[in-house]
């Protein structure tokens, strides 16, 4: 009965951290550039001499979905929507992570950023200088109009990367990273449209399904522990008599 049990109560407690999962994903619906996690369920046997017949749930949530969200046009000169599988290169210490947020922003002292971190282009952080126009082509290269010139002038380009979804995880500041550590090399194919800004990827109704769907079964895996409890019960009565 206690090879029950291990199963029961690993697969209530997978739930329970499942719903998690999908909070954080309806958290985040409104988030630029959000990447949705998800959560797969996977059986491990217990170690140890005479437990071969238990087995318990595992939850493994390090995957996420790189799908593209709802693009909309903002007409803001530093927002981008990266294509397809692409990703904007951040500073992150002292290397780099990657995101799908495009809204950039410029500090006093020219640099741009992603919430607050260093944008990345062909020679390290890029810095602008004082300027009156700039554009941001779709091969993302950053151009600007300085003071007292008639012609656009190209300063850097955004490092543009690309990368299956199974092979990169979040960090703990919720920036993407290749599982293997390391760093993306840039792909020149990777195309943005500047003036335009990607939306959260999350499906509110995907999300709440899935919500409704771990609720009923950690239902069933607490009506599964009275059973083996009521099972239990009888084994030790028929015992004692």
């Amino acid at each position: 009965m206690d090879a029950l049990i291990y199963t029961i109560m690993s697969g209530a407690e997978r739930a329970l951290k499942a719903q998690q999962v999908h909070a954080n994903n309806l958290a985040n619906l409104e988030t630029a550039g959000f990447r949705a996690d998800l959560e797969l369920a996977t059986s491990s046997q217990v170690q140890g001499y005479g437990y071969d017949a238990r087995h318990m749930s595992q939850l493994q949530a390090d995957t996420l979905t790189l799908r593209e969200g709802v693009v909309r046009e903002t007409g803001r000169e530093l927002d981008v929507a990266i294509g397809g599988k692409g990703l904007l290169a951040v500073q992150y210490g002292e290397g780099e992570a990657y995101t799908r947020a495009g809204g950039l922003d410029i500090d006093a002292e020219g640099a741009l950023s992603v919430n607050g971190r260093p944008v990345m282009g062909d020679g390290g952080p890029i810095v602008l200088p004082e300027y009156t126009r700039l554009s941001i082509a779709q091969d993302g290269t950053v151009s600007v109009l300085t003071p007292g010139q008639t012609e656009m002038q190209v300063i850097d380009r955004l490092k543009l990367v690309s990368a299956e979804a199974g092979g990169l995880t979040k960090n703990v500041a919720g920036l993407l990273v290749p599982r293997n550590g390391g760093e993306l090399p840039a792909d020149e194919t990777v195309r943005v449209r500047g003036g335009y800004l990607e939306g959260s990827n999350v499906s509110a109704v995907e999300e709440m399904v899935a919500t409704m769907s771990l609720n009923r079964d950690f239902e069933i895996q607490m009506r599964l522990y009275k059973s083996a409890d009521s099972m239990a019960e009888t084994g030790n009565r028929l015992v004692r008599e």
